[in-house]
């Protein structure tokens, strides 16, 4: 047996300290582990996943707590451990590489790498035994070993080959620039992946893809084509109603494991709750329905309640598994509801929520237990059983009530309560954002005090940011996307405060990334800083995932500071990008909707709409809320105050210079297409200007 050493032990990722006791000699990804790998002459296991990921902690109680199964690499690999939340540029290249190697992905991500870092074995979860058509790792990792000591020049040949072809293949020049044909283009894709039954798009499983319904949002707003309300209509009533919701901790889950949004994947991340939370407060703004107001606060009531940190950050994710078990905690039997509501209450709540006969959960947990989904909508059930409607949502809402303080007293999944970057970026620009739509004063100032914490703690002596936090100590360079979500989430912020130090900061900020990411003869943004670590291969990524693509976060931040500044070099940057990927776009531009929503802007020049007033005026106050309730996607809002800090501003955005106010009322100044109109001071008067109904008519 070889001897384990705890290089884990230091670290401040849950996900590495969920391995630090495992008998596997592991490293985290540092070049002593390739360095010992090199004078050994032995491959690396490369490990990647995530502290709520749930194969992970099958393949870590499988194979990584098994003596056997760790003798094996110990004695024969080097074996590292990775977070892909804390090196989100290691995992997209090598999950990039296990993609074009199998055909698949996911996590825990298991690739073999040569002493070079270059990959010839790539795989996702690996069972302790050979089963399913999967390897085992008892299998496996000797078949491995044999190999390499008997064809290792053969297996460094076929790295390299690997190596040079991902490279060749990352290598995409810029193209022609992107038009409107693109647009259309995404739009009719998505029509075509639309599920008209269920909402979403695809079938099982389906993930809610809150970017691409932002894209459609904009694309009804230009065109007017009812369809587009409807794909995103169905789809955010359908996810609400369903069991990818947590009806009774509310937040949502994050993904649904059948085409209905019924059985969800149960973990809950940060990142999906700011997303999908400003696809909600869109349609809120579009359509008017009170559901999807009430499923703004409903998520971010879950945000601040159960993953906002004690410094001001924001925690990243709640775990699926509990006592063992993936969804125990969310779970119900009858037996339990009928304990918790009474019979009578059960009843009603067992017909509204979807519980009839045999359970409708999956997995370890389920046997009899029950996934809470509104079957129908409550309204209409009340009408079957002939019961007012009102008096049925309060009788609801007091059961769920009810349910929350009972599930209150079992074993809550395990959270990461490590603060990053970027994923705290999205949750400032979430809650700024809902904040000043919906005039609730907490959720900026919970905004404000994150972007507070954020630059206090995650930033380096130079300014540069930091990846991650934990346990008082900040870590890890900052990546493509720390930069751009966190500038999103100061723009966001300066609309909602108009202080201009989120402008500078933001601005600032861009002009940091655009220095040490961009590849000059490109134009694209590379993943990590162009100074730091040599990646194996320049792996440039546009396509969303889960996450908007980082490139195309940047894009839209830097057209909308164009349009908030009046510098054309934002707009010139963001054609820049725009074009270094523009081949690759146009292939399937359904997959790169954020980037769609940024093309959107650039093709339809925004509009300007400067507010000078003073700062505590109540009119000047109600001019600019009423500029916030209607969905005006294309609109850039300064304020600049008649007192105070209207120096700063001027010399911040110098085209307000001139701008007043007329007659000492709070006055607008609309301007699109490099023509202002004639300034007013007539609230109603602005909106018709902007193409928006009356204040009367939009509360009518």
């Amino acid at each position: 047996m070889t001897i384990r050493q705890n290089r884990l032990a230091d670290a401040t990722s849950p996900y590495l300290l969920q391995h630090a006791e495992n008998p596997v000699d592991w490293y985290p990804w540092t070049r002593e582990a390739f360095e010992r790998a090199r004078l050994e002459n032995k491959p690396v296991f490369l490990s990647i996943g995530y502290s709520t990921c749930h194969w992970c902690h099958v393949m870590a109680h499988e194979s990584f707590e098994d003596p056997a199964v760790a003798d094996l690499l110990n004695r024969y690999f080097v074996s590292i451990k990775v977070d892909k939340e804390e090196r989100p540029d290691l995992n997209a290249l090598y999950m990039t590489v296990a993609q074009q190697m199998t055909g698949r992905g996911g996590w825990p991500l298991t690739v073999i790498l040569t002493p070079d870092k270059k990959p010839f074995y790539a795989g996702t979860y690996l069972p302790k035994t050979t089963r399913w058509g999967r390897p085992g790792m008892l299998q496996l990792l000797p078949a491995i070993h044999e190999a390499w000591e008997s064809r290792q020049t053969r297996i460094l040949e076929t790295a390299d080959q690997i190596t040079r072809e991902m490279a060749e293949a990352a290598l995409v020049p810029p193209g022609r620039p992107l038009a409107g044909e693109t647009l259309d283009r995404a739009e009719e894709e998505l029509k075509a992946r639309y599920d008209r039954a269920n909402g979403g798009f695809g079938s099982a499983p389906k993930f809610p893809s809150p970017h691409q319904l932002g894209f459609l949002l904009r694309q009804y707003h230009r065109k007017g084509d009812p369809f587009l309300l409807e794909m995103v209509d169905t789809t955010l009533d359908r996810m609400r109603r369903g069991g990818i919701f947590d009806h009774v901790g509310l937040g949502f889950h994050r993904y649904s494991t059948d085409a209905q949004w019924r059985v969800p994947h149960f973990e809950k991340m940060l990142y999906d709750q700011a997303l999908i939370s400003m696809a909600y407060l869109e349609a809120w703004q579009v359509t008017g329905k009170e559901l999807y107001r009430q499923t703004v606060r409903d998520i971010l009531a879950y945000v601040l309640g159960s993953l906002r940190a004690p410094e001001g950050g924001f925690h990243t994710a709640e775990d699926a598994d509990s006592e063992g078990a993936e969804g125990r905690f969310y779970q119900w039997t009858e037996a339990q509801l009928k304990d918790v509501l009474g019979p009578e209450d059960a009843q009603v709540f067992m017909a509204a929520y979807g519980i009839t006969g045999a359970g409708s959960a999956v997995g370890p947990a389920a046997g009899n237990a029950h996934v809470l989904y509104q079957a129908q909508p409550l309204e209409g059930l009340a009408r079957q059983m002939g019961l007012d409607e009102s008096a049925m949502g309060q009788r609801m809402q007091r059961c769920l009530e009810k349910l929350h303080a009972a599930r209150r007293e079992r074993i809550r999944p395990f959270k990461d309560d490590k603060i990053l970057t970027d994923w705290n970026g999205l949750m400032i620009a979430a809650l700024a954002r809902a904040g000043r739509v919906l005039e609730e004063p907490s959720f900026n100032l919970a905004a404000a005090e994150a972007a507070a914490f954020i630059h206090e703690a995650l930033r380096d002596k130079d300014g540069h940011l930091l990846k991650s936090y934990r346990l008082g100590k900040a870590q890890g360079e900052g990546l493509l996307e720390d930069y751009a979500y966190l500038v999103w989430g100061l723009i966001e912020l300066y609309g909602s405060f108009f202080d201009p130090l989120y402008l500078e900061l933001a601005t600032d900020l861009n002009e940091c990334m655009l220095k040490r990411f961009q590849n000059p003869s490109t134009g694209g943004l590379a993943p990590a800083p162009r100074d730091g670590e040599k990646p194996l291969f320049e792996h440039h990524e546009i396509q969303d995932g889960a996450l908007p693509s980082g490139n195309a976060v940047a894009v839209l931040n830097l057209l909308r500071l164009r349009d908030l500044t009046g510098k054309t070099d934002h707009g010139e940057a963001a054609e820049r990008i725009m074009t270094a990927f523009s081949d690759l776009v146009f292939r399937s531009p359904w997959k790169h909707a954020h980037l769609m929503t940024a093309l959107g802007l650039a093709l339809n020049p925004g509009v300007q709409v400067v507010v000078v007033g003073g700062t505590d005026a109540p009119e000047t106050k109600r001019m600019l809320s009423a500029l916030e309730k209607p969905f005006l996607p294309e609109k850039a809002v300064v304020f600049k105050p008649t007192s105070g800090d209207e120096a700063r501003i001027d010399r911040l955005i110098p085209r307000v210079t001139s701008m007043t106010a007329l007659n000492d009322a709070p006055t607008a100044y609309i301007c699109k297409d490099f023509t202002c109109k004639q300034p007013t001071s007539d609230i109603e008067e602005m909106l018709r200007d902007l193409g928006k109904k009356s204040l009367q008519k939009m509360s009518d």
